[in-house]
């Protein structure tokens, strides 16, 4: 029986109904429906390399005073972070190896991580001080590299100039300035990453909790707590200040009971605080932080001074000591980083000032570091003066930092091992 014989078979005694019986032609063809199916879905994927670029500026002052300390032993540069590796630039004043170490200097950069088979591109710069920016530039990121990223197998691994500059010429160049040498090094870390596809995603949105509670502020439902600043009167809830302040939460709870807390929420009583050693502005900036996590954009009024100690009057002087008394130390921090970008010579002490009276620590490290840097400009302004008759200890302290920086730069390295000249502990 063949194939045809034995549909017709199957046919007639599977339907006892009466009726045509269907062609071969009406059947369906299953070679067809094999023939238009949808392609199976393609995916792909992609290699992504790129570098995570930084640099460091290296000043060697005292450049002089430097040579003659010995064939392989170097200066080394603070250690900097690139890439999430440490790193550090080693200068040879006597060279590197016996060979070099009479006529020239030697340059590296080296891994200050403990980490292996990093990947990176480099640039070292000798800077031109004479201000026609005719810098001596080693780099990698400007031209084709035949064989690949430099590879640092381990810790102590560089990439350099045992060359770099003949000695002669560069006690006789622009490159050396009142015995001071500035050389700036560039790190580029390779980091990669495999992309797949995919035939969906779902995006979550950024974070928005601050805009319902800034809401809450606005319309003021369910207000429990009403502050009197200087003739005007802010609404808030309890709750919500006690979550975000220790400070509010001890001073509204301190004197109630688990009892009297339910009672005057059952009650609806509305509390009143006097706040008599603060400006409404300033109040009510403190409010929209603690509702939502954000700062007012006050541009002109966070306007600084330069030496006259007027900057604890400016409203980010004066958010810093809200931020102080009411226990916000998110506020401080964005105060600090505002601050920190107007930190010159002319407000370098006021800020100062500020940073150590409201215990902003970050703030007054930074501006420490910035007056060691620039000392010689920072003691002919009337900040600087300002500090020497009504905060001695803040010059002092200048000071201090200035010798630490001096003896830390004056370490000195031999090998893979470290040998330093005692420096200020940190």
């Amino acid at each position: 029986m063949d194939d045809e014989d034995a549909g017709s078979g199957v046919g007639s005694e599977a339907s006892p109904r009466s009726g045509p019986t269907p062609s071969p032609s009406s059947l369906p063809h299953h070679g067809a429906a094999r023939d238009t199916a949808a392609e199976p879905p393609t995916t792909s994927s992609r290699y992504v390399a790129h570098t995570v670029n930084g640099s460091h500026q290296f000043v060697m002052a005292g450049y002089s005073l430097a040579k003659g300390i010995g064939v392989g032993k170097y200066i080394a540069s603070e250690s900097f972070t690139v890439g999430g590796y440490k790193w550090e630039i080693y200068f040879y004043p006597d060279g590197k190896t016996y060979e070099d170490s009479s006529a020239f200097v030697s340059l590296f950069i080296a891994l200050a991580s403990d980490a292996t088979d990093v990947r990176a591109l480099f640039q070292l710069t000798l800077q031109d001080q004479s201000g026609k920016g005719k810098h001596k530039v080693h780099t990698h990121f400007d031209r084709p590299l035949e064989s690949g990223p430099y590879t640092l197998k381990y810790r102590g691994s560089m990439w350099g100039y045992k060359r770099f500059f003949r000695r002669s010429a560069l006690e006789s160049s622009y490159f050396l300035k009142d015995d001071c040498l500035k050389i700036k090094c560039t790190v580029g870390v390779v980091v990669s990453n495999m992309d797949y596809s995919r035939p969906h995603s779902i995006e979550v949105p950024e974070s928005d909790i601050g805009y319902p509670f800034g809401t809450l502020l606005d319309i003021q439902e369910g207000v429990d707590v009403t502050f009197c600043v200087a003739g005007e009167k802010f609404h808030a809830h309890k709750f919500v200040l006690a979550a975000r302040s220790s400070f509010f939460r001890s001073e509204l709870f301190k004197h109630e009971s688990d009892e009297e807390k339910n009672q005057a929420g059952t009650r609806n009583e509305i509390k009143q605080i006097i706040v008599d050693d603060m400006d409404p502005t300033v109040f009510k900036a403190v409010l929209y932080f603690i509702y939502t996590d954000n700062i007012v954009n006050y541009d002109d009024e966070f306007s600084t001074a330069s030496s006259d100690g007027s900057i604890f009057d400016t409203l980010v002087g004066k958010l810093m000591a809200a931020a102080d008394k009411y226990e916000l130390p998110r506020l401080k921090l964005l105060c600090e980083s505002y601050l920190c970008k107007h930190i010159f010579v002319n407000s370098l002490a006021t800020i100062l000032a500020l940073a150590d009276r409201y215990h902003a620590m970050e703030l007054k490290s930074v501006c420490l570091k910035f007056a060691a840097e620039n000392l010689s400009a920072v003691i002919q302004t009337d900040g600087f003066h300002y500090l020497k008759q009504n905060r001695p200890s803040l010059q002092s302290e200048i000071l201090r930092t200035v010798a630490g920086c001096e003896e830390q730069s004056s370490s000195v390295r031999e090998g893979h091992g470290t040998v330093e000249v005692p420096a200020s502990a940190e």
